[in-house]
């Protein structure tokens, strides 16, 4: 009955933290593919390639459901998988959807046509490659009209942060939302896109100030996962024990997540 949880690095351990709590019961099989971390810098089909394997490699270890916590693949990875080779059977699904639901107070499954929302101008925080993807533009424009949304491409931070350099990260933050915000002097809310992220959300909130609305991914992932396993139990997989794989070396990547979640982690070898 395991789902599985898919992210480059240990960002999507802060999904995987969430859904465990939200979803006690349900054993969750995690790999983080930090060998070639960070996917942010590669082009698309190189994340489209390695978001497969490691997808696959999750499936093979009895999960039917796999979530890619990785805004980087799912905006790059996910649609051309959905359309041309995930499994009969099985089920990938991405980060940005409850993220759009909740800026947009409307179900995915709404297909009203679309309208105004209260957020008018909308930072975006993300990687490169996300950013210069647009997916999450576009996702909102199906949805939402009359809303501005301002990206900001933050290089470094994934680094910083799965160097365990928060102090560094920190700076860069800073950095980031001080440049959005002469693009955008006065956003309504913030789009902290991606899963690393949610680690630094004070200290976004800070730069930003108290008055911008910032939506961060891991618990609105939980709740969705959780309302979609509602409606469809048939979608946890065979496998029955919780398991930490990673493509890299063991022994950092277990030191790196027990400080990352501050809690003991042990990861195998993909």
């Amino acid at each position: 009955m395991a789902v599985g949880i898919f992210d480059s690095g240990l960002g999507g351990l802060t999904v995987l933290d969430a859904v465990a709590k939200r979803l006690p019961d349900v054993p969750l099989v995690y790999l983080g593919d930090s060998a070639h971390a960070p996917y942010g810098v590669r082009t698309p089909d190189d994340i489209y390639n390695l978001t497969t394997s490691a997808t696959q490699r999750l499936f093979d270890e009895g999960c039917d459901l796999v979530i890619l916590a990785c805004n980087t693949a799912s905006a790059a990875a996910l649609r051309r998988m959905q359309e041309n080779w995930v499994p009969q059977g099985k089920r990938v699904l991405g980060v940005f959807v409850p993220m759009i639901e909740a800026l947009t107070e409307r179900q995915w499954g709404d297909n009203s046509p679309p309208r105004e929302v209260a957020a008018k101008h909308v930072a975006l925080f993300a990687t490169p490659a996300t950013v210069a993807s647009r997916a999450f533009q576009r996702e909102l424009a199906f949805r939402a009209v009359g809303v501005d949304v301002e990206a900001q491409a933050c290089g470094g931070v994934v680094d910083a942060i799965e160097d365990g350099d928060m102090i560094l990260a920190d700076a860069l933050v800073r950095s980031h939302v001080d440049a959005l915000m002469r693009k955008m002097p006065q956003p309504d809310a913030a789009i902290l896109g991606c899963t690393h992220y949610p680690l630094m959300e004070t200290e976004f909130q800070a730069a930003l100030g108290p008055d911008v609305k910032v939506f961060s991914q891991a618990n609105l992932v939980a709740e969705s996962l959780a309302d979609y396993l509602a409606r469809r139990p048939e979608m946890v997989g065979p496998g029955l024990e919780s398991a930490f794989l990673t493509t890299g070396d063991p022994v950092k990547v277990s030191a790196r997540a027990t400080q990352f979640l501050r809690r003991q982690i042990t990861f195998t070898a993909a």
